[in-house]
C-alpha cells in the first residue's frame, strides 16, 4: 500500500536531489516516479510474505532526456524497502550498468538522503576460476589434458604470450591487485585466452572447490545477501530463472525487477532459450572421448558409485554417436538443395515441421543423449560427495580435476537432449511453433551442420518465469511502443494485460530543436543500386563537410559501395565501423570535433543505438533507408509464417513496427541534451510515398518536417 509516508519520502527525496543538484523538476520524470510507485505501491502480500495482488508490472516508455534512472530508483527504492524486497536493476549493455553503478546511484545516494546498500552481480564466466588458471599454469602438456574443451574448433593453442598473462594473473591475485573480475583486468583479455581461465556451473565444485576461500565470483557472491539493490543485466537475470530462480539472484517472488533498456528483454529471452548444436563435431567427439573417459575413470575409480556408473559411459557414448549418424545423410540431402549463392547457407523447415523419416530418428537421438546426460549427471553427484568424503580413498586433488570434464561433458549431452527432444516432439495443435533450421558452417577444412531450434515468441517463457513469478515489475525504454501503441511488446514480451503501461512525454522541443527531411531528389531504397547511387549523390550536398554527422546504413555492401564511390577528399573525413573499435572510432570523431576539424561517422545498426554524441559531435543524423529486417532470418521469418497461417499480415504486424522502433532509436542519435539541435535526413522515398509510411512517419519524435 502506498502509505502516506512512504508518498511523503519519495517526495522529500526527489525535492533534496533536484535542490541539492540545482535542477528543474521535469513533467516527464515527475510522471514516471508516480506511475511507477502507483503500481508498485499497490503490491499486496499474504501472511507468507507472498505477493497475492495483480497489476504489479508498470511498462513505461520514457525518451532521452526524462532522467529515467533517477525516477525508477526514487520511486522504487523506499517501496521495496517496505516490502521486504530486493531490487534488481537489469540493463542490456554492460556500459549502462557501469553507468548507473559508477554514476547514477553514488549521485542519488548523495543527494537524495536515502540510503541503501547496492552491489554488481555478474555471472561465472566474468571472473577467474583460480582452479583453472592454477591448472592451465602447472599443465606441462595441454594436449593430453583432458579437461581441455571437447570440439576441434575449441582446442586450446595457448602460446608464450597466454601463459605470460596467466603467470601476470596469478601474481595480481597473490599480491591483492586484482579481484578476479574480467572488466577489471588492467589490460583487457582476449576471450580465447579468457576462456581457459573461467567457468560456468556445470564445472564448478562451488563451496567444495580447494580454493573457494579465494573464488572471486563466491565473494561476490555472498556479497548479495546484504544490500538493497542489485544491479545486473538480462542474460545473468534469465540464466538465474532458467535455473529455477534464486540460483544466484534473490527468488523472483523475493525481487522487484527494473529492467532499463527493456525492449532488449524479449530478444535476449529467445536468445537464451534457443538451443543448437554442430552435428559433425558432436560425433566427432563423442568418438574421440573414449580414450579420455578411460583416462579419467583410472583417476577416480574407488570414489563413491563413479565405477559402476562409469562403466556404462562408452557404451552410451557410441550408442549417442550411432544414432547421431544415422541423420547426417538427412541433412546432407536438404544441405544440396542449398542455393550456394546464399549469403548464409542455411535450411528453414516450414513452419517448424520435420519429416516422419527425421522426427523418428530424433527420437532415438534423443534418448540416448537422455541415458548420456543421466549417467554423467550421476558421475557428477558422485563426485561432488566423494569430494566431503573424508575416508574417500580417492585424493580430493584428484576429484576437483576430474569434476570439470565430467560437467563439459553433462552441459554438451544436455545441450543436445533438449535440441533433439524440439526436433523429436511436435508441436501442439494451435500452439506457437518453434523455429527449426540448420547452416552449413565450415570447420577444419569440412562443412558442418549446425543444427538449430528457437521459440518465435519469448512472450510465453517470460509470462510463466518472470512476470506471474516476481513480486514486482518496471521495465522501460526510450522504445516500447510500436505506431503508437504497446502491442508490439505485448506479443514478444508477454508483460500481463493488467499491467500499467504510460508514456510519458520527452523535456526535448523536438519541433524547435530538430528538423526532420526526405529530399525530393531521394530515391525508393527497395531499388538497391539506384539506391545506392542516389546516396552517392547526395551525401556531398546535404552534409557539412565540417561539422560532426552520422550516416547510417543497414549493410554493410551499401556503406563500403557509397564509401569507396564518394570523392577522396569526402573518404578523408569519413570513419568507417569496422576499421577498428567502435569506441575508438567514437574517441577519434570527438577528438576531431574537438579540434574544429568535421568528421563524418559511416555505421551500422550498433551506432544507431546507444551512441552518444551530444551537441557538435552530431548536428547531422543521415538515415539510408527504412530499417526493415533482413527477410532470411530463421526466427522472424518462421514468426511471420505464423501470422500469416492465422490470416494475419506479417508485414503489416511486424515489418514495420519493428523497422519503426529502429528508425526512432535511429532519430535519437540527434539530440542528447536539451540545447542540442540539428538534422535527421531520410534518403528513403518509401516513407512519403507508400501506404505504410505515414505510421511510420507518426511515430518519429515531433521534429518540424520537409518533406519536398
Amino acid at each position: 500500500m502506498l502509505t502516506p509516508e512512504l508518498k511523503k519520502t519519495i517526495q522529500t527525496a526527489y525535492t533534496e536531489f533536484l535542490n541539492n543538484k540545482q535542477l528543474k523538476a521535469r513533467y516527464g520524470q515527475k510522471l514516471m516516479i508516480a506511475e511507477i510507485a502507483k503500481t508498485l505501491g499497490g503490491i499486496h502480500l499474504d501472511d507468507e510474505n507472498v505477493r497475492d495482488t495483480e497489476g504489479h508490472v508498470c511498462v513505461v516508455e520514457a525518451g532521452t532526456g526524462t532522467g529515467k534512472t533517477v525516477a525508477y530508483l526514487l520511486a522504487t527504492l523506499p517501496i521495496a524497502k517496505a516490502l521486504g524486497k530486493k531490487v534488481i536493476i537489469s540493463t542490456a549493455t554492460v556500459a549502462l550498468q557501469e553507468q548507473i553503478v559508477n554514476k547514477d546511484i553514488p549521485e542519488v545516494l548523495r543527494h537524495s538522503g536515502l540510503n541503501f546498500k547496492v552491489s554488481l552481480a555478474k555471472g561465472r564466466g566474468r571472473y577467474l576460476c583460480l582452479t583453472k588458471l592454477d591448472n592451465m599454469l602447472s599443465s606441462s602438456d595441454l594436449a593430453s589434458n583432458p579437461t581441455q574443451a571437447l570440439y576441434e574448433d575449441e582446442l586450446p593453442q595457448v602460446g608464450e604470450q597466454s601463459v605470460r598473462i596467466y603467470q601476470s594473473m596469478m601474481d595480481a591475485m597473490a599480491a591483492n591487485q586484482w579481484n578476479g573480475d574480467r572488466d577489471e583486468w588492467k589490460d583487457g583479455v582476449q576471450d580465447e585466452d579468457w576462456q581457459r581461465v573461467t567457468t560456468d556451473h556445470r564445472q564448478c565444485t562451488g563451496r567444495r572447490c580447494a580454493n573457494v576461500s579465494a573464488c572471486s565470483f563466491m565473494k561476490a557472491r555472498d556479497n548479495l545477501g546484504s544490500v538493497d539493490c542489485i544491479v545486473t543485466n538480462h542474460d545473468l537475470v534469465l540464466a538465474d530463472l532458467a535455473l529455477g530462480g534464486g540460483a544466484i539472484l534473490p527468488k523472483p517472488e523475493d525481487a522487484i525487477y527494473i529492467f532499463d533498456e527493456g525492449h532488449h528483454l524479449p530478444d535476449k529471452a529467445l536468445n537464451h532459450f534457443a538451443q543448437h548444436s554442430r552435428l559433425m563435431s558432436t560425433s566427432k567427439w563423442l568418438e574421440q572421448s573414449q580414450k579420455p573417459v578411460a583416462s579419467l575413470l583410472a583417476q577416480i575409480s574407488g570414489a563413491g558409485n563413479v565405477d559402476r556408473f562409469g562403466e556404462q559411459l562408452p557404451a552410451a557414448m557410441l550408442d549417442a554417436k550411432q544414432e547421431l549418424d544415422k541423420v547426417i545423410p538427412m541433412f546432407q540431402s536438404l544441405a544440396d538443395t542449398i542455393n550456394p549463392t546464399d549469403h548464409t547457407p542455411r535450411h528453414r523447415f516450414e513452419g517448424g515441421k520435420i519429416h516422419p523419416e527425421m522426427q523418428m530418428a530424433c527420437v532415438d537421438i534423443k534418448r540416448s543423449f537422455d541415458r548420456l546426460a543421466d549417467l554423467l549427471s550421476k558421475m557428477a553427484n558422485e563426485i561432488n560427495e566423494s569430494m566431503e568424503d573424508a575416508h574417500c580413498p580417492v585424493p580430493k586433488v584428484d576429484l576437483e580435476n576430474a569434476f570439470p570434464t565430467i560437467g563439459i561433458w553433462q552441459s554438451r549431452a544436455e545441450a543436445n537432449k533438449d535440441l533433439w527432444a524440439s526436433y523429436a516432439t511436435p508441436d501442439g495443435e494451435g500452439s506457437v511453433p518453434k523455429a527449426r533450421w540448420f547452416t552449413l558452417v565450415e570447420q577444419g577444412g569440412n562443412l558442418d551442420f549446425e543444427v538449430c531450434s528457437s521459440p518465435i515468441l519469448a512472450a510465453r517463457t517470460l509470462e510463466y518465469g518472470l512476470w506471474k513469478q516476481c513480486c514486482g515489475a518496471v521495465v522501460t525504454s526510450a522504445t516500447l511502443t510500436a505506431l503508437g501503441h504497446f502491442g508490439r511488446y505485448q506479443m514478444r514480451a508477454g508483460t500481463p494485460a493488467d499491467s500499467q503501461y504510460h508514456v510519458v512525454p520527452s523535456p526535448f522541443d523536438f519541433t524547435k530543436a530538430g528538423l526532420l527531411r526526405v529530399p525530393s531528389n531521394a530515391t525508393d531504397a527497395s531499388n538497391a543500386s539506384d539506391h545506392t547511387l542516389s546516396i552517392v549523390d547526395s551525401l556531398p550536398e546535404i552534409l557539412d563537410i565540417n561539422e560532426g554527422s552520422l550516416v547510417l546504413f543497414s549493410s554493410r555492401r551499401q556503406m563500403l559501395e557509397v564509401f569507396d564511390a564518394l570523392p577522396v577528399d569526402w573518404q578523408d573525413i569519413i570513419l568507417v565501423q569496422g576499421d577498428r573499435s567502435k569506441q575508438a572510432l567514437i574517441d577519434e570523431h570527438k577528438q576531431r570535433i574537438d579540434n574544429k576539424e568535421g568528421s563524418i561517422i559511416f555505421g551500422l545498426a550498433s551506432f544507431a543505438e546507444g551512441v552518444d554524441l551530444p551537441g557538435d559531435y552530431c548536428r547531422h543524423v543521415v538515415i539510408a533507408k527504412i530499417p526493415f529486417a533482413v527477410p532470411d532470418d530463421p526466427v522472424e521469418a518462421s514468426l511471420a509464417e505464423w501470422i500469416e497461417a492465422r490470416g494475419g499480415n506479417a508485414f503489416m504486424e511486424i515489418s514495420v513496427p519493428d523497422a519503426a522502433i529502429k528508425l526512432v532509436q535511429a532519430c535519437g542519435r540527434l539530440l542528447r541534451t536539451e540545447s542540442d539541435t540539428g538534422t535527421v535526413t531520410l534518403l528513403d522515398r518509401r516513407v512519403v510515398t507508400r501506404r505504410y509510411g505515414t505510421a511510420i512517419l507518426n511515430s518519429l519524435p515531433p521534429f518540424s518536417r520537409d518533406m519536398t
